[in-house]
């Protein structure tokens, strides 16, 4: 979700790097976003401080960051490979055989119509709101306050949801109601893997079927989102610089989801919201002692 919202992470000058330094740069990104892509702490917010607590203004260009998350868009698509197979030959069945009830064109649609209203706000955030705007969306108390806010929803939704609709049980409207949840990560802190899985457990589904629907449901925004600024980061980037970036996004994604998707079967989401609740306050107490500016 960050080519809708996040802009630059920008300095007043543009520093060089040493090739060493910029594939240790590269390397440690991925490793960022490939980790926090799929967990529900928000990318987006980890990438943007991490970037503003150490002074990295080269490589945090949002044309950078955005075009390795072609390396969670392949992790995506290999872990799931045979659900995805599944979900295209099913509904093409299914749309032959005009069996609109069917679980794989259900499932299909949901994502389809689900991606539709995040694509669609995004757009009218980019083309409504100035440069500056951005910026201050961007900031670093927003992402604190926003992260300390999920974290609440995260928690109130593990509280009161039933945890026990599974993946034959979702429809065409819970890919709606989870896809305006993913409107959220339109704001950094928001987190696209977060407000999914937080409206998925709103509406009963067991903690690894939200998992799941969140990680297929984001594929096609993140697939869109790198797209949107691969072009550029070819035409800017150190060729070898990207190139790790993207596959060290990809082995980190890969790890992230296969163990998330583990701990689900047997633990909740607390340690999430723990984490995102020491995380908001953190950056506020950095804000407030002056270790970390709020642009």
């Amino acid at each position: 979700m960050k080519f809708l919202l996040v802009s630059t992470i920008e300095s007043t000058t543009t520093p060089t790097l040493g090739w060493v330094e910029e594939i240790y740069q590269a390397f440690v990104l991925g490793l960022v976003q490939g980790v926090t892509e799929f967990l529900p702490i928000s990318s987006t917010a980890h990438l943007l401080i991490f970037a503003k607590a150490l002074g990295w203004t080269v490589l945090g260009e949002k044309y950078f960051v955005d075009a390795i998350q072609l390396g969670s868009v392949i992790a995506i698509a290999i872990y799931f490979w045979s659900d995805i197979c599944q979900l295209i030959t099913g509904s093409y069945s299914a749309f032959r055989q005009h069996a609109w009830e069917r679980e794989e064109w259900k499932i299909l649609i949901g994502i389809a119509v689900g991606t539709l209203p995040a694509l669609v706000a995004g757009f009218l955030i980019q083309t409504a709101l100035s440069e500056n705007m951005r910026r201050a969306i961007q900031g670093a108390a927003v992402i604190a306050i926003v992260s300390i806010v999920m974290a609440l929803l995260l928690g109130l939704a593990e509280q009161i949801g039933s945890h026990k609709r599974n993946f034959t049980s979702l429809s065409v409207k819970d890919g709606i109601l989870v896809g305006f949840g993913q409107m959220l990560a339109l704001i950094p802190g928001g987190s696209r893997s977060g407000s999914t899985i937080t409206a998925a457990l709103f509406l009963g589904l067991e903690r690894q079927t939200a998992a799941r629907f969140s990680f297929l449901l984001g594929l096609p925004i993140l697939t869109v989102a790198t797209l949107y600024e691969l072009k550029e980061a070819v035409n800017h980037s150190n060729l070898l610089a990207l190139l790790v970036g993207i596959v060290s996004t990809f082995i980190f994604s890969y790890l992230s989801i296969a163990w998330l998707l583990r701990y689900l079967q047997h633990q909740n989401n607390w340690v999430f919201v723990w984490y995102r609740l020491a995380f908001g306050l953190a950056i506020l107490g950095a804000i407030l002692t002056g270790w970390m500016n709020n642009s």
